[in-house]
């Protein structure tokens, strides 16, 4: 089997590759074929190495998304795992949260998924019981033993012996419990998800903030519509939960493996949703007003809304859902802090805001200063996040791409005292509230209705009014505040026009192995066309000065002088005013876990033009410096 470790893209937030037999993306399949099956048994015998190291007896949790060869996959990995004497409990097919979470109560958890990649892929993450994937280096670990074992020329054999030692009727009663440990999941994924859309530990406040959220939802019916497109959350706690919080629930696409259309909830794939939001409003349903589509895995999902301006049904863009949950929860910890926290001055930052006033958008820093507050990241999320957090007083903290990365950055900035709440990949949409650390459709689902029903009290203040308050808008608000929309929220936010993660123009197929010399070459290109056209980027788009910074794993490189230093991690260019005020940035990075390599501009404003003529001059530098041009 040696070299077969290079078939797999290997990363902290998964290991995937095309598991279908035929080799073909979209095969609908359920076979893996002899050779995948063997590396799915590598894969477990280097993880039961990795835990037993870790702790004897160890009680891990398996279970598969909605793709085809998970089961194969899962019969191969089981197998060994009871050879190896780990007690494994399988839930079948459930959503990565909810896994996750019931990891908690076990030692740890390995989720057979491909995210949102095409059908015929699949793969394999890996975590503890601490609610997330391995953090970068514990994966660094683990990824070391399988490229040991599969190097090794007798390792083929050896699982395949050592996986005749489960018997088959072990292996039928690991099946046969699998709905026990499903009920079980649920439970524990319920009881969790209060705490975390809450933000209280407590049981007693919780119930009294959802007896609150149903009292809201009696006088002002929400629907929610919800395509699942097969994935894995078909059998997650998202109808019953909902319903029983008097949320109107729709779904459509909503039986396990019923994948009817592309799996990245991206682009027009939430069209689907967005046609049923209309279909239904058509009928006479107007309650309807808020949509998400999730992945196959179920924890990443982009949002769709009714326009009640347009009277139609609207897709949001991936940053503008991230940057609507950071509004969200950033206001929720000054709401909790004036209403809830004891020790903290909710009168102080109420007086500070009257004798701020209508002062200018985002001027000064005050509101949430008590709080330490911030925000963890990846590199591409749009720097509307950092006007956004600066109404707070709260910081950016960035990190590489990977969910693993932004996850580890957020756990070292607590450490440092930071109060982080909120953080996710705004890229991808989506977000991760903590205590979570995996990104979860229903806590974004809930950072948005928060917007909503938390208005304005006898003596309190509701979120989209800290907002307004905060940020100088008050007569936006005054205009709207009886009966104000998540369209109305959207247009307070700063205007950013972002290249879309899924749009074609953003993939690019790079030639280059060498991803640290793609850049030293990249970097000798842009230095001369930077030099050639200087007057010209400053005539047309206020450009003065540039910034590169390098992102590598939980580290923020800035002002590097060596574009190469980023080597497989991000690599953003910032331009700057004379003001030294950031105007736009252009970004890249080689993905770690497709064989492409993505890039995306972000520019201030409402300028789609300039946004395009930067992902233009990007990626002509790049192909050039690949050698396509």
């Amino acid at each position: 089997m040696k070299g077969m470790e290079h078939e797999m893209i290997l990363s902290a937030s998964g290991w995937r590759k095309v598991f279908a037999a035929s080799g073909d993306e979209n095969d609908r399949t359920f076979d893996i074929g002899p050779k995948n099956k063997i590396l799915a048994m590598l894969a477990a015998d280097s993880f039961a190495s990795y835990i037993l190291e870790k702790k004897s007896n160890p009680s891990i949790v398996l279970g598969i998304d909605s793709r085809p060869t998970g089961l194969q996959i899962a019969d191969a990995m089981i197998r060994v795992f009871m050879a190896r004497r780990i007690a494994v409990s399988y839930s079948g097919i459930i959503a990565a949260p909810e896994i996750m979470t019931y990891a908690h109560t076990l030692d740890a958890f390995v989720y057979i998924s491909a995210s949102h990649n095409p059908i015929g892929h699949n793969g394999i993450k890996f975590g503890l019981n601490d609610g997330g994937v391995l953090n970068p280096e514990e994966s660094k670990k683990l990824i070391a033993l399988f490229e040991e074992k599969c190097r090794d020329v007798s390792s083929a054999g050896m699982v395949q012996e050592l996986s005749k030692q489960c018997s088959d009727a072990d292996l039928d009663w690991v099946f046969a419990e699998s709905v026990a440990v499903m009920r079980e999941a649920n439970s524990v994924y319920r009881s969790f998800a209060k705490t975390v859309v809450s933000g209280m530990n407590d049981v007693t406040k919780q119930n009294k903030f959802f007896v609150t959220v149903r009292q809201f939802l009696k006088k002002n019916p929400v629907g929610v519509v919800c395509d699942m497109n097969g994935s894995a959350r078909t059998l997650s706690i998202d109808s019953a939960f909902l319903n029983e919080l008097g949320v109107e629930y729709h779904a459509i696409n909503n039986r396990p493996g019923e994948i009817k259309h592309a799996i990245i909830p991206e682009g027009d794939n939430l069209l689907w949703c967005a046609k049923e939001m209309e279909s239904l409003h058509a009928e006479g349903k107007e309650n309807f007003k808020i949509g998400y589509m999730p992945d196959c895995d179920g924890d990443r999902g982009n949002f769709v809304i009714w326009n009640e301006k347009k009277n139609k049904a609207e897709v949001l863009k991936a940053q503008e859902v991230f940057a609507l949950s950071v509004l969200s929860e950033l206001a929720y910890s000054v709401y909790m802090s004036e209403n809830f926290s004891e020790g903290c001055s909710g009168s102080r930052m109420k007086e500070f805001l009257k004798m701020r006033g209508n002062s200018d958008f985002f001027a000064k820093p005050g509101v949430g200063a008590e709080l330490n507050l911030a925000v963890a990241a990846n590199c591409p999320t749009s720097m509307r996040i950092d006007e956004i957090a600066s109404v707070f007083s709260a910081k950016v903290f960035r990190s590489e791409v990977g969910e693993a990365n932004v996850v580890s950055l957020a756990r070292e900035k607590r450490g440092e005292g930071y109060t982080i709440r909120i953080l996710g990949e705004g890229s991808n949409g989506g977000n991760i509230t903590h205590p979570s650390a995996v990104r979860d459709p229903l806590n974004t689902l809930f950072a948005l209705l928060k917007l909503l029903f938390i208005r304005d009290g006898e003596n309190s203040r509701g979120l989209f009014h800290i907002w307004c308050e905060a940020s100088g808008q008050m007569e936006k608000y005054e205009s709207c505040k009886d009966d104000f929309s998540i369209i109305d929220i959207l247009e307070t936010l700063p205007k950013y026009t972002s290249t879309g993660i899924s749009e074609s123009r953003a993939v690019l197929h790079i030639n280059s192995k060498d991803h640290a010399e793609l850049k030293a070459r990249f970097q000798k290109i842009f230095e001369e066309q930077w030099s050639m056209q200087q007057e010209k980027l400053l005539r047309k788009y206020g450009f003065v000065s540039y910034e590169a910074i390098a992102t590598v794993k939980t580290q923020e490189i800035r002002s590097v002088t060596d574009f190469s230093v980023s080597e497989k991690g991000g690599l953003k260019i910032v331009f700057y005013d004379g003001e030294k005020k950031p105007l736009a940035f252009m970004w890249m990075r080689g993905s770690g876990t497709e064989p492409v390599f993505r890039v995306m501009c972000d520019v201030k404003g409402d300028n789609p033009d300039e946004e395009e003529k930067l992902i233009e001059g990007e990626t002509k530098m790049l192909l050039k410096a690949d050698g396509q041009m």
